[in-house]
């Protein structure tokens, strides 16, 4: 029989599988993206303290829950983000930002979220630097995206995350120097840019724990 790969299996983790792979955090992730050399001249002024929450619908449907931004607003229109903006005064911590951003947009209730960690924070050429917090949704829950802000809700299925194969590098030119960034596959969405990088370290982190498993079996069989 051949052997089962790491995506189908992670397709079908159960809550408590799904809650051990992420708090699993794996060396390569431990430095803060904010701080590496790429993000050294991404920007010439202080940086605006933002959060997003990353929101893993788990259940017979499993995805990560991404929004596309209205058409009318006057920054970032129409690209696809997660659910958040600025972190307040007013914001006890960046996951109340990230709860608060969410509940406003497309309705999602705190009490329906349960958080999962912290990815490390990115820098993006606008001039933010955004804390992704990690939660944990249950499938089937009714949202009310705000008409003024969100555009569409919908999902990114599990099995596109978790293929290696499925991101693209890209390349462009920005404030004087080449740069690469990451574009997502999708039939009916563009999806790059920050989005895209925060989702390509939430896959690292899913499948290292895979990784990490699978090596510990094949010590203890020696």
């Amino acid at each position: 029989m051949a052997p089962t790969s790491n995506r189908a299996r992670l397709d079908g983790l159960d809550l408590t599988a799904l809650r051990e792979r992420l708090a699993f955090v794996p060396p390569e992730a431990i430095a803060t993206l904010a701080t590496s050399d790429d993000a050294l001249d991404l920007n010439r002024g202080p940086l605006v303290p933002a959060a997003v929450l990353v929101p893993i619908v788990h259940g017979s449907r499993p995805g990560i829950l991404l929004t596309k931004r209205s058409s009318l607003l006057k920054s970032h229109a129409g690209q696809v983000a997660f659910p958040g903006g600025r972190v307040e005064r007013d914001d006890a911590s960046v996951e109340a930002a990230a709860l608060r951003e969410a509940q406003e947009e497309i309705g999602l209730q705190p009490s329906q979220v349960e958080l999962a960690g912290r990815l490390p924070d990115y820098v993006t050429g606008s001039g933010f630097r955004i804390a992704p917090v990690l939660a944990l949704l249950p499938d089937g829950l009714a949202l009310m995206p705000s008409e003024a802000e969100v555009e569409a809700i919908f999902i990114l299925p599990l099995s596109v995350l978790l293929d290696p194969a499925a991101p693209e590098r890209r390349r462009a030119q920005f404030r004087g120097r080449s740069r690469e960034f990451w574009v997502w596959p999708h039939p009916d969405h563009y999806i790059w840019g920050a989005t895209a990088a925060i989702l390509v370290n939430l896959a690292h982190r899913l499948r290292a724990q895979e990784i990490h498993d699978a090596r510990g079996i094949a010590v203890a069989a020696q």
